[in-house]
């Protein structure tokens, strides 16, 4: 069994609400990310790994334990953030996260001090007074100073400028070093790139897809656009054997898809022709994204 194992995991609310056998499986010391458009069933996800929801069918196990029926053992080992931060009635973010340490009974004051200093939180800050933001960093420094086997992040980030955002990725990344394991649901592309080793896409409640960040990142299938300083180059080079995309006549500009095993067999044939530029077109999660959600986002 996976560290964190979702089996055929349903929470069906009628009218096709909800999340519709979500099977996923994590290893220790795994960051994975879930992701999708508002409403596609992720915070669902996350609060039946927690035990908060109880699903209609299937199961989920963290470490061996059900989700359900072991809950409370779960939360012993676990930090979680939730996507909507409701804090209870502490009087300063320093009350709050001191009590915090005191009931997992694991983590340090020390190290919640030190994450406090680099995501710039001011812990004596009444609660009530606090920003969005403030909110979301109390969370994050809650959850990072306990030394939990695992976290379960949904939307961490939310409310976080681009400069915090860095200082939690770096955050994720020392957690991989130590080899604990990540859930995170995000609608930060760069976050989602940068520490996820793997990834799944879902909608309507449903997983559609999943891929490993490396391969993403990292494929032999390349893309390159070239431009061509004369219409005669332009127009032969598209006699070769080769598969051609987003042909623009007008500036004499295509891109071309290729296998690495390739590149040099191109470079041979590039010599033969006027090129202006030749440029790879670097692959990306936005883009990936983007494009399994292609319908979504032309309807934003």
């Amino acid at each position: 069994m996976a560290y964190i194992d979702l089996e055929n995991l349903t929470k069906d609310y009628g009218q096709d609400r909800g999340v519709f056998d979500i099977s996923l499986s994590i290893e220790q010391g795994e960051t994975f990310g879930l992701v999708g458009i508002n409403g596609a069933g992720k915070t669902t996800t996350i609060r039946q790994m927690m035990g908060f929801i109880k699903p209609s069918s299937g199961q989920a196990f963290i470490n061996g334990n059900d989700c359900q029926k072991n809950s409370a053992r779960i939360k012993q080992f676990v930090s979680y953030v939730p996507g909507e931060i409701n804090f209870p009635a502490d009087k300063t973010g320093e009350t709050f996260l001191k009590r915090q340490i005191e009931k997992a009974g694991r983590g340090s004051w020390e190290r919640c001090k030190e994450i406090c200093e680099r995501l710039q939180l001011d812990y004596t800050a009444g609660l009530k007074t606090m920003s969005k933001g403030m909110k979301q960093k109390t969370a994050l420094a809650a959850a990072f100073c306990l030394g939990s086997d695992v976290l379960i992040l949904d939307e961490p980030s939310t409310g976080l400028d681009p400069l915090m955002r860095d200082v939690f990725i770096d955050l994720i990344k020392e957690e991989k070093k130590l080899g604990h394991t990540v859930f995170l649901s995000s609608h930060i592309f760069e976050e989602i790139e940068q520490t996820c080793d793997r990834v799944a896409m879902i909608k309507d409640g449903r997983i559609i897809d999943q891929l490993t960040m490396n391969d993403l990142l990292h494929s032999k299938d390349k893309t390159y656009k070239l431009e061509f300083k004369t219409q005669e180059s332009f127009q032969q080079f598209q006699a070769l054997d080769y598969t051609f995309t987003d042909v623009k006549e007008e500036d004499l500009q295509l891109k071309i898809n290729i296998n690495d095993q390739d590149i040099n067999r191109l470079m041979d044939d590039l010599q033969h022709y006027d090129v202006l530029f030749f440029k790879e077109i670097k692959r990306n999660f936005e883009d990936y994204f983007t494009n399994v959600f292609k319908e979504e986002v032309n309807h934003v």
